[in-house]
């Protein structure tokens, strides 16, 4: 029998209902025991889908009850360092949504701190955890493309229009897309990869009226490599998802991940067969010469699993296991934010220190 992780949910909105909360129940041994809930339609949803949950009115009533083990962020990008700073300090393991903090430097901070109380920091980068990158990641190891030359990845949205009342389209410190679906593509860079060379970065606010950004492109310098990131807010019309080029080939590939619109329809892994599997037809496709045969076809995608990211937690506080999503691997990634930030600002290409 699995010892028992008591979780305490801070933040309620999307994050909260679609990622976090369906994703940590399914993990034997996570048991959610309060969530900060504020807004009506939240404490209702709440209250109808984890009717043995504790709903409580402020941060405080999670960080300062002795029962709870894991504290987990989901409240808006500001209050991310924060409560996971006041978390740490009462002695609690944290997780925080993406993007980690708002700078490096808050970044650093709070893994000294973690480091200090010897309690496990880590970040909700589920997009390593989509099928596609995962199918990604397992045609690089493959070495089917032979040397890798080029990655392009893009994340895009179709919405013409501000959102009113989000904090996000708000011209405060974190908000806008590179911090929020750039980090991200950024993740997922850096995950393959490693640290690059430099940063050239072009960001961009395009719809009528706003106050952030919302459209970017990245791109990473490696030794004989490039990757180039995108990211808009008015792509009507879906593009391909990654592009990834080597000297033996191509592989490109369309759709997302599946995951995400099951569990805003409120699905479930523990009640829906065929969890995270893609469907047939946004496979991507592979076009290479390995070992003098030609290869032209589809490619199974990879199994989706944002519950491996909750394991992984379960399994680094009660074993020891070393986590996937590590709090450095999350500061370097708000580093090419500030560092993608002063090369748009100077115009000029930036390299990572």
């Amino acid at each position: 029998m699995n010892k028992n992780i008591n979780v305490g949910l801070i933040g309620y909105g999307i994050g909260g209902q679609v990622f976090h909360a369906p994703v940590l129940t399914v993990v034997d041994g996570l048991i959610l025991k309060k969530i900060r809930a504020i807004k009506a339609g939240q404490v209702s949803l709440a209250k109808k889908r984890y009717p043995e949950t504790e709903l409580v009115a402020t941060a405080e009533d999670i960080i300062d009850d002795n029962a709870i083990d894991l504290v987990i962020i989901a409240a808006p990008n500001t209050h991310h360092f924060p409560m996971a700073r006041q978390a740490l300090n009462a002695g609690k393991h944290v997780v925080v949504d993406k993007p980690f903090t708002i700078t490096s430097a808050e970044a650093d901070e709070l893994i000294a701190l973690a480091n200090k109380k010897q309690k496990l920091l880590s970040v909700f980068q589920s997009r390593r955890f989509d099928s596609d990158f995962r199918t990604v990641q397992k045609i690089i190891e493959s070495g089917l493309l032979g040397n890798i030359v080029e990655l392009e990845s893009r994340y895009d949205r179709f919405r013409n229009y501000l959102k009113p009342n989000a904090w996000r389209e708000e011209a405060i410190p974190g908000s806008g897309l590179l911090y929020d679906l750039g980090s991200h593509l950024i993740d997922q860079a850096l995950t393959l990869f490693g640290l690059p060379l430099a940063v050239t970065a072009f960001i961009m606010n395009q719809r009528t009226g706003t106050k952030v950004d919302d459209n970017f492109e990245l791109i990473l310098k490696y030794p004989g490599m490039k990757v180039t990131l995108k990211s808009g807010m008015l792509v009507r019309e879906p593009l391909q998802r990654f592009v990834l080029l080597g000297e033996n080939g191509s592989f490109v590939k369309k759709g997302m991940d599946v995951q995400e619109e099951a569990l805003k329809a409120g699905l479930s892994a523990q009640t829906t067969t065929g969890w995270g599997i893609e469907p047939i037809e946004i496979w991507g496709i592979l076009n290479a010469t390995v070992k003098g045969i030609h290869i032209s076809g589809r490619v199974e995608s990879e199994k989706g699993d944002y519950i491996a990211y909750y394991q992984n937690i379960y399994d680094a506080v009660s074993k020891q296991s070393p986590l996937i999503v590590t709090a450095g691997q999350a500061r370097n990634v708000i580093r090419i934010i500030e560092l993608a930030i002063q090369s748009d600002k100077l115009e000029k290409t930036i390299e990572f220190n």
